[in-house]
Parts: C-alpha cells; sequence; structure tokens
C-alpha cells in the first residue's frame, strides 16, 4: 500500500466540502491548490505559484497563518464558502504526516469573527421549503399558489438565536424583507424564492433528505434534549417550520464541526402579534435602509440608535422590525422609556456603565463552539464586573418593564471572581502566546514558570563557577535552538577545558561544550516551559467550560442589558428632540399635533422643519385626500404618519407635540414609482400588484399611505383608478387612509364619500414666485404650480414659457366642457407644438452648405448672415 502523501490529504479534505475553497494549513501559512489558488490568487491579490515544479506543476497560493481572519473575510464577503483545514496533532508527536481536519466551513449566514460581522446587525441564515399540497393534518385546502404553506426558520450563529413559523406564500418576499438573511437554503429543485430576490443574498442549495419531516424533528430533539417539540408551541399544522428549523439546524451542524450549545431554544414566531409590513412598504419607508444607497444612516433606526452596545443596537433593529400589537405591551415600554426621560442623571450613568459592557451575546456563541480567545473570557469577566455598577444605578424602578428587567439580571458574582482572579488584565488574543493566567492563582503554574523563565539567576551563577573553577575570566553560558545550552571558551584558553566538558560545536575561534551538570538544568528548563504551557491551556479549558456551563443564564441577563440600553436609547432620543409620549389605544383612531418627520427632523437645520396635524377617525373622517403641487411635502407628510405609527407600536415617543393613536395590525405604503427591471414589470403593474395587495388584505384597523396613484398610465385612466380606488376604501374597507394626489378631479368625491376629508399643501404667490409652505391645512388645492417646479427644477427659460401659452390654452379650452371646441381638443399650431417644435428654417439652409468648398472669408460671411437672421427672430 503507498504512503499517503500530503496531496493525498490535500484531495480527500477537499471532496468532503464539496464547492467550499479549502484553506489548508501547512506549518504557519495557509494554502491552497488547483483551481481554489487560481481563484484565492484573483480575489484576495496572492502570487500564483506551483508546487513540484518539475514533473507535474500544481497552482498554489498561500498566506501567512496570522492573516486567516482578513483574508476570510474577503473571501466570504465575495460569496464564497470557504473550508478551513487545520493541523489537528502536535508536529512534534507526528510520526508521519500531520493530522489535518477540516473544523469549519464559513458562509455568508455561518460568520462567528467579529471582524466579518458588523457590530450592531444580526446575521441571519434562513431556511424555506414550500408545502406543494395542504398541510400535514390536511384541516385546509389550498386555494392558490399564494395561499400555499411555507416554513421558514432563520437564525444567527453569532448570538443563537433561533425562530421557525409557518406563512403563505404570498407573504415570503415581506419576510425576507424583515429578516434581511445572508444566506439562504433552499431544497435542490424548490422554487419557492422568486428570482428578482437571489441576488440579495447567498443561496445555497441542499439535498432533498434535509427537508424531511422524520429527519427535522429527530435532529431538533437531538440538539434541545428532548422526546418531542411540544414544549416549544408547534401545533400539528407547524409542518413545514418543523422541516425548515431541522434543516437550517443540520446545515450549522454541518458547517461548524462542533458543539452548538448556545442554541438552546427555538421559538415559534407568530406574526400575529406584531405590526405586519410588507417588503414594498419596508423599502418605501426606509425603515432600516436608505433607498439610495442601501446604507443604516439616514434610515429610521439610524436616527433612533442612541444605543451604547452592540446587543442594544440590534436589538432595537428587532423591535423595529416586529411592532407590537398589544396595548398593554407597549404601555409598559412607554412606562420604562418616561422613567429614564424623567431622571436625566439615572438615564446617563447607566448608558456610562454599559459602555463597559462588551457583546456578551456573540462572545457566548464562541465559547460554545470552542472558538474563543483569551481575550473572549477576559471580556466576558469585565462584563459581569460591570453589572453591578449597572444594577446600583437602576436602584428601585417603578415602572413594570425594569422591574422585571431588574429581577432577571443576575451578575454571576462567584463566576466574575474566578475569573477576577484568574485571568490578567490584558490578555493576549491568541492562547499560543502564552501569560493568560495571573501570577498567584496557581501555585503549581508559578513554580513552573519561574523555573522557565526564572533561571538567569542560575546560569550567572553556574558560569562564574565555571569561569573561576578553570581559570578562564571569559567563559560564558549561551543558549540557542539547535544545541540548546552550552559553554563556550575561546581557543586560547581550550587547553584549560576539564574531561566533563563535551564538546558540542567548532567555531572559527572557539568552542562549544556542555556538562552533565548543565544538560540536566536545560532538560529541567524545557520541561518546565511545556508543562507550564499545558497548564495554562488546562487552566483555560477549565475557565472556558465553567462559561459555558453558565451561558444560559449569562445570556439571559446579556439580553436585559441590551434591552435597558434600548430603552435609555428611546428617553435619550426623547429628550433630545423633545418627544412626546403617545396614547396607543385599540380603537383605529389618528391623532398628531405638531407632529414631525422623525428622520427629517433631524438631518434638517435645527428649527427648519414644519410641523403638521394629523385627525383620522373611522366614524367621521377616515380618508385624508391630499392635493398640492410636487416639492410642496404631499409625500413627505403621508410617510411621516406612518412612521410616527410604526414608531409608537414599537413604545417609542413621537416627534410631535401631542399624539393619540390607534394600533393597527398592517402599515401599508405605496409610495415613489421606482421601475422593478430586475422583476420583469414595469412601474405601473408594480404599482397596480401593490395597490391590489393592499386592497385584498387591509381591514378596518390597518393603516393605508397611498402616493400618486395612476401616475403610471393615461391621464383618464389613473383618475379612474385612483377614484375607484378611493370608493373602495371608504365603502368596503374603512381603513385609515392617506391619499395623496395630483388628480384634483379627485377632490369632488368629498361631496359624495361622508368620511373622506380633503386636504392640501398651502401654497404663497409672490411676484410670480411660489413660496411653498409645506403646512397641511383643509381644502383642496386649486393649482399644481407644475410650471414653477420645472422652473426650479432648471428646465431651460424657452420651455418653461412656451409650457405657460400650452397651460393658458388649455385652461380657456377646458373652462367650458360643453363649448364647441371638444375638451382636450387643441387649435391646429398648439396641437403640433405639443409634440415638436416646429424646425428652423435655417436648418435646411445649414445642411446645404458644403464647408470643404468654402473660403475662410466666405465661412465668416455665413457665419455673420447666420447670426443676423436668429436676431431677427429673437425680436
Amino acid at each position: 500500500m503507498a504512503k499517503q502523501t500530503m496531496m493525498d490529504q490535500y484531495d480527500a479534505a477537499k471532496e468532503s466540502v464539496g464547492d467550499a475553497l479549502l484553506l489548508f494549513r501547512m506549518g504557519d501559512f495557509y494554502e491552497l491548490f488547483r483551481d481554489d489558488a487560481k481563484v484565492a490568487a484573483r480575489q484576495l491579490g496572492l502570487a500564483l505559484t506551483s508546487r513540484d515544479k518539475k514533473t507535474n506543476p500544481i497552482p498554489m497560493a498561500g498566506f501567512p497563518h496570522h492573516q486567516l481572519d482578513g483574508y476570510l473575510g474577503k473571501l466570504v464577503q465575495s460569496g464564497f464558502r470557504v473550508a478551513v483545514c487545520e493541523q489537528v496533532q502536535d508536529p512534534r508527536e507526528a510520526t508521519g504526516l500531520v493530522q489535518r481536519e477540516v473544523t469549519r466551513i464559513v458562509t455568508p449566514g455561518t460568520v462567528t469573527d467579529d471582524s466579518l460581522l458588523e457590530p450592531k446587525e444580526s446575521n441571519f441564515l434562513m431556511a424555506v421549503i414550500s408545502l406543494k399540497g395542504p398541510p400535514r393534518t390536511k384541516t385546509s385546502l389550498i386555494a392558490s399558489a399564494d395561499d400555499q404553506p411555507v416554513g421558514i426558520a432563520w437564525a444567527d450563529l453569532s448570538t443563537g438565536t433561533f425562530y421557525a413559523s409557518v406563512i403563505r406564500r404570498g407573504q415570503l418576499v415581506d419576510q425576507i424583507a424583515r429578516i434581511s438573511p445572508s444566506e439562504c437554503l433552499v431544497g435542490e429543485e424548490d422554487d419557492t424564492i422568486p428570482e428578482f430576490l437571489i441576488d440579495q443574498f447567498m443561496l445555497t442549495r441542499r439535498p432533498a433528505w434535509a427537508f424531511n419531516y422524520d429527519t427535522a424533528e429527530s435532529t431538533l430533539t437531538k440538539q434541545f434534549g428532548t422526546k418531542s417539540l411540544d414544549g416549544f408551541g408547534f401545533a400539528d399544522d407547524d409542518e413545514a417550520a418543523i422541516r425548515a428549523a431541522g434543516a437550517l439546524l443540520e446545515y450549522l451542524l454541518e458547517t461548524q464541526k462542533g458543539s452548538l450549545d448556545h442554541i438552546h431554544q427555538l421559538i415559534r414566531y407568530r406574526s400575529s402579534h406584531t405590526l405586519e409590513i410588507d417588503e414594498a412598504t419596508w423599502r418605501s419607508l426606509e425603515i432600516t435602509r436608505t433607498i439610495r444607497d442601501g446604507r443604516r444612516e439616514g434610515s429610521l433606526l439610524g436616527i433612533m440608535d442612541q444605543t451604547v452596545t452592540s446587543m442594544g443596537g440590534r436589538l432595537l433593529a428587532d423591535w423595529l422590525s416586529n411592532p407590537l400589537t398589544d396595548v398593554v405591551a407597549i404601555a409598559d415600554r412607554q412606562d420604562a422609556v418616561a422613567e429614564f426621560t424623567a431622571d436625566g442623571t439615572m438615564r446617563d450613568n447607566i448608558r456610562d456603565q454599559l459602555k463597559q459592557i462588551f457583546d456578551v451575546e456573540r462572545l457566548l456563541s464562541r465559547v460554545s463552539t470552542g472558538r474563543c480567545s483569551p481575550r473572549d473570557l477576559s471580556y466576558i469577566g469585565k462584563t459581569l464586573k460591570q453589572i453591578p455598577s449597572v444594577t446600583e444605578q437602576l436602584g428601585r424602578p417603578i415602572s413594570v418593564e425594569l422591574v422585571d428587567l431588574a429581577e432577571n439580571i443576575d451578575p454571576q458574582s462567584e463566576l466574575c471572581a474566578l475569573l477576577e482572579a484568574a485571568l490578567v488584565d490584558d490578555c493576549p488574543l491568541h492562547l499560543k502566546d502564552g501569560g493568560i493566567i495571573r501570577t498567584g492563582y496557581s501555585e503549581e503554574l508559578d513554580r513552573m514558570r519561574e523555573l522557565a523563565t526564572g533561571g538567569k539567576q542560575w546560569i550567572a551563577e553556574y558560569q562564574a563557577k565555571q569561569a573561576e573553577r578553570i581559570d578562564v575570566p571569559g567563559l560564558k553560558v549561551g543558549y540557542n535552538k539547535v544545541f540548546g545550552y552550552y559553554i563556550e571558551v575561546t581557543n586560547a584558553h581550550k587547553d584549560k577545558v576539564p574531561e566533563d566538558f563535551i564538546r558540542k560545536q567548532t567555531l572559527k575561534n572557539a568552542e562549544r561544550y556542555i556538562t552533565p551538570e548543565l544538560k540536566e538544568y536545560e532538560e529541567k528548563v524545557l520541561s518546565a516551559d511545556q508543562k507550564a504551557n499545558d497548564l495554562e491551556y488546562e487552566l483555560f479549558s477549565f475557565l472556558r467550560d465553567q462559561i459555558s456551563a453558565a451561558q444560559n443564564a449569562i445570556r439571559h441577563t446579556a439580553q436585559q442589558l441590551a434591552k435597558l440600553d434600548v430603552l435609555c436609547s428611546l428617553a435619550e432620543l426623547a429628550n433630545r428632540r423633545s418627544y412626546c409620549r403617545p396614547e396607543v389605544v385599540e380603537e383605529p383612531t389618528l391623532e398628531i399635533i405638531e407632529g414631525r418627520h422623525p428622520v427629517l427632523d433631524v438631518i434638517e437645520p435645527e428649527g427648519t422643519f414644519i410641523p403638521n396635524d394629523t385627525m383620522a377617525d373611522p366614524n367621521s373622517k377616515n380618508i385624508l385626500l391630499i392635493t398640492g403641487p410636487n416639492m410642496a411635502g404631499k409625500s413627505t407628510y403621508i410617510r411621516q404618519v406612518a412612521l410616527l405609527t410604526l414608531m409608537a407600536q414599537v413604545g417609542s415617543f413621537l416627534p410631535a407635540k401631542n399624539a393619540r393613536i390607534g394600533i393597527a395590525d398592517r402599515i401599508f405604503a405605496r409610495v415613489g414609482a421606482s421601475d422593478e427591471l430586475s422583476r420583469g414589470q414595469s412601474t405601473f403593474m408594480v404599482e397596480m400588484t401593490e395597490t391590489a395587495r393592499i386592497l385584498n388584505t387591509s381591514t378596518k384597523r390597518s393603516l393605508i399611505i397611498l402616493d400618486e396613484i395612476g401616475r403610471g398610465t393615461s391621464t383618464y385612466d389613473g383618475v379612474s383608478l385612483a377614484w375607484a380606488i378611493v370608493e373602495f376604501i371608504h365603502e368596503k374597507l374603512g381603513s385609515r387612509t392617506l391619499f395623496a394626489t395630483h388628480y384634483h378631479e379627485l377632490t369632488e368625491l368629498e361631496n359624495t364619500l361622508e368620511r373622506l376629508v380633503n386636504l392640501n399643501v398651502s401654497v404663497r404667490e409672490w411676484d410670480d414666485n411660489v413660496v411653498f409652505l409645506h403646512k397641511i391645512v383643509e381644502g383642496s388645492a386649486d393649482k399644481s404650480y407644475g410650471i414653477h417646479v420645472a422652473k426650479l427644477a432648471g428646465v431651460p427659460r424657452k420651455v418653461n414659457e412656451r409650457a405657460s401659452e400650452i397651460l393658458a390654452h388649455l385652461e380657456s379650452t377646458h373652462t367650458d366642457t360643453a363649448s364647441t371646441t371638444p375638451a382636450g381638443k387643441l387649435e391646429p399650431s398648439v396641437q403640433l407644438s405639443l409634440f415638436g417644435y416646429e424646425e428652423h428654417p435655417l436648418l435646411e439652409e445649414l445642411r446645404g452648405i458644403d464647408p470643404e468648398n468654402l473660403t475662410p472669408m466666405q465661412a465668416l460671411e455665413v457665419l455673420a448672415e447666420i447670426r443676423r437672421r436668429l436676431a431677427e427672430n429673437d425680436e
């Protein structure tokens, strides 16, 4: 049997990881071979060399082991799956090839390294499976593809959070927008996820067996140490959710190659407990990302986030993604925010203490998976040490939320004391660097260290003794890695060397020797050094195990600290921006006095944003029809109302003088008109699809925001559709609705629909100029001021002047629809000019000029004539 070569070892590892790039540890380097090397060289800018250059050159690229995090991050962020194959045997103990194993496979959804993660953003791995027929219990019939049950599960490996749910297929896009996964698992033949979403995350195909119900249930119960999933709140019709969760957990086990103890709970997510926001609304309202560049800054989350910890930042994002619909739960949050708003000193002190807290959730995940560093343990210890200071500042809270929070904070005093006693203040990052255990914690370790590092005195004494013994003052004792300890005697004195000096090395001007006594000391030192390293590792493992045993309690405390951070953050924002506490009620009312757009209120110069009132209720005016010119602020106003409603249901205070807001079960916002070309749909088709969904799923408790519905088609079609939509909302839905439109014909609906009220954005005309006051007032707008907006936008003066002429003509012909000129029909000269200007006669003459046959003087004469005739035309 042929002896296994290193490349045989590599090939076996590569075969086990499929299409993942394999980083193969060789001594102090990670190497890639063959096609992987070519890809890495291109992506990372590495030098591409070759192994075995003479007979069978194999492409090779690599980098030093200490640069792993940086290069690994670049590959994962570029969309690659990367497997890491480590040396799992001490090379000193290997009799042949060093044993190597794939220790993990890193993908966008399975990242745990801080250097690869955004501190305040979750990193979700998602799994999706669609049941092609009725649920397992056969208790319901499938009406359409959109009604098919779909199982979804999502987990953040870096924190251990794990959720599963069953939704309708028609809700999948909305849930993906809310969860925002970085990687999604689907079956090999599954077509559930729309193609236009696939470029937003890594799509990973998994074998069908991974989604098998029995396999999934077995994987989950084994992970949680239970006989069934009944205790997690799953019902008989949750089959799809269990399938998705099992497939997700199986993938994590496959890629992590180790313990996942920090994933100790699967939460059955129920959307009925939260405000529903569809994908279009999520995008339009820029809740967590801006439309322009997808950044957190400039979004609602960006301006609301005053948290001082990473855990708090992630929790705030989660609260914004899942606004509450329970009035009592909202009031509890508001009470806590009010308590912190009223006591600025307590709030500031708590925030100062929280700034010393580390990201315990992510630290614990690395402890659980066995990839923690000494510094990670130190950070956990320092966090635990800070907790008593936090609770001291919290004192005796009054609000239910804070009382419950305080009762659930456990400082883990014994573990904290252990970590403080055992770990040095400034722990090194890598265990191999040593020096992580504090002097005085272990007597045995202290002795080993003293023997290993405290031998300078012994060496000095031994050197002096031997120099005196053989009468050679220049004798010295030294050490190198090849020969160990040695005695060096110059050639001039080598005749004085005694018999017990054993020669080890000859130099040009000296000889080096060893003695039995020096050799015995060397063995003691080297043995002590190795024993010290081994003992330090044992102590590190012990401390890690102690933390791991308490990780559930520590994680629970960390969650309380994150909540405390978010509540303080909301209070800080309310205090800085003079927010009011809204009254949140069950009835679908909407009363906002001097409300301000939460983002623009921060971005625009202090005091320049114009506040506006909003009054709507289901009995007297549930539809607010807003008209007014473009740029006047219609879209800003209706978005503002949607955002304030969402903020209220998060438990936040609001940028307003006063507010009373009824619970919304859904918020729909059809705002903007960007083409969805990636979906193969026109602007108008997208607009109508989203509108259809709003009309088909809204209830009396919903809030609907519609902006310029119908503008993507002809004027009469647009007016007709907008008219019918308003009537449908009024007669069939009764939802609170803000409908901004440029169709002034719709204002007539106030005469026939009793719960519709006309509003407009006020404008002031001054010396042929228009000033937009951005103030919402009752009544309909009398003009659109489109030409004035064009002027402000920089449209050429000639175009604006001609547009004014055409507008005057159109207004004169449409003042009496019964006039002899049919409505919409223009005089011939005007009609032609609407579609193109008449060509200037000079253009035809210019085409007839042959510049090649003109002398310079003739060309100047022609140019002068053209200028003269153009001047006459302008007069």
